[in-house]
């Protein structure tokens, strides 16, 4: 048989096996690769992590110099989020009970169970806390969500708590950060206001939820926090500022794009619940 024959029966055969493997070998290269949004890892080098003082609450860490707290009207949404108990613990738990890897990008823990199950990940953390406020004044029957078909997941005024943590458990296994972002109203980002969320719908996406904001009488201009989980599901926390991470306040500017400690969202990704 000529060298020129044998060469194009066994082509072939060299093309499939090349192409196998490349395929492996993406599997073993991309199988190391973490998927999760984790755009920028904060600059942990800047300050002493996590931080070491304990506040009670999230309206107990105090704003930038000249600032002050804004104040929410006592049943609001808003004035929940401010009240939120923190953790005395600062380190980051995943819901197995395993620490978080990067445990730069918190500056404190709120304290809320995360579960037993990978569930309680960025978009679920927001839900979970709509949904909180609503249960706890006794109106549970205002909370709805909705999945990527449509389909609407409610309960009743009157659900009992573990009633409630099954509802809450259902939400989270299927809905998400595209289904949430759907439902929520797009905001102008200088109309900022507390319990607003900055959410980019995928698979995955990610939510961040503003949970305080403070104002300088004179100048006017305005800063606020944000909070978040994360994947795999683990303890909702506020985030330090990416850019000054001794600090978990972010100013409110003209600056299209929000850089956080994991993620980096446009603002025109400012989105509210109805």
């Amino acid at each position: 048989m000529h060298l020129s024959a044998m060469l194009k029966k066994l082509l072939p055969l060299f093309i499939i096996s090349t192409v196998w493997a490349c395929i492996i070998y993406a599997f073993i290269f991309f199988g190391n690769i973490d998927f999760t949004p984790a755009a920028i890892p904060v600059k942990s080098t800047a300050v002493k992590l996590p931080n070491a003082v304990w506040y009670r609450k999230v309206t107990d860490i105090p704003p930038p110099d000249g600032y002050t707290i804004l104040s929410e009207q006592k049943t609001s949404f808003g004035n929940y989020l401010q009240q939120l108990p923190l953790k005395k613990d600062p380190m980051v738990y995943l819901f197995n009970g395993d620490k978080k890897k990067n445990q730069a990008a918190q500056f404190a823990v709120i304290n809320i169970s995360v579960g037993k199950e990978n569930l309680q990940q960025c978009a679920d953390a927001v839900m979970r806390l709509w949904a909180e406020y609503w249960w706890e004044r006794g109106e549970a029957g205002n909370i709805f969500f909705k999945d990527n078909n449509g389909k609407k997941y409610k309960t009743t005024n009157n659900v009992s708590r573990t009633q409630f943590d099954r509802f809450l458990s259902s939400v989270f296994g299927m809905c998400g950060s595209y289904s949430l972002s759907q439902q929520l109203k797009t905001v102008p980002f200088k109309e900022m206001k507390i319990g607003d969320v900055l959410i980019r719908g995928g698979f995955p996406g990610h939510a961040v939820i503003v949970v305080n904001m403070a104002e300088n009488k004179l100048s006017k201009k305005r800063v606020y926090m944000l909070a978040q989980s994360y994947m795999p599901a683990q303890d909702i926390h506020i985030l330090r500022n990416y850019l000054q991470p001794e600090i978990p306040w972010y100013n409110l500017n003209d600056e299209s794009i929000i850089y956080t400690p994991e993620y980096v969202f446009k603002n025109v990704e400012l989105k509210r619940f109805l």
